[in-house]
């Protein structure tokens, strides 16, 4: 599956987006971070509070609950604040 991230996920993460494929058993968006956060501090840093980083399965707003089987894209990104 693709991973977009925006923002300041991006540039903690230092890339735009890349292709992973998590192992057997990552199979929500919580699995997916905790997993992601095993890659480095870079992936740790971007994601140390994961209660402020949203995330969407295919362009749709996500809960940290979602499955994540048979997505083609996440997608990472801080909240939006509003101006």
């Amino acid at each position: 599956m693709k991973l977009v991230y925006f923002a300041w996920v991006r540039e903690r993460i230092g890339k735009a987006d890349e292709t992973v494929t998590p192992p057997p058993g990552i199979d929500t968006i919580a699995g997916l971070v905790s997993w992601l956060k095993t890659h480095g501090e870079e992936y740790a840093y971007a994601f140390e509070n994961e209660g402020v980083v949203r995330a969407a399965i295919d362009r749709v707003h996500a809960r940290p609950d979602s499955p994540i089987t048979g997505a083609a894209e996440i997608a990472f990104f801080p909240p939006m604040t509003g101006g």
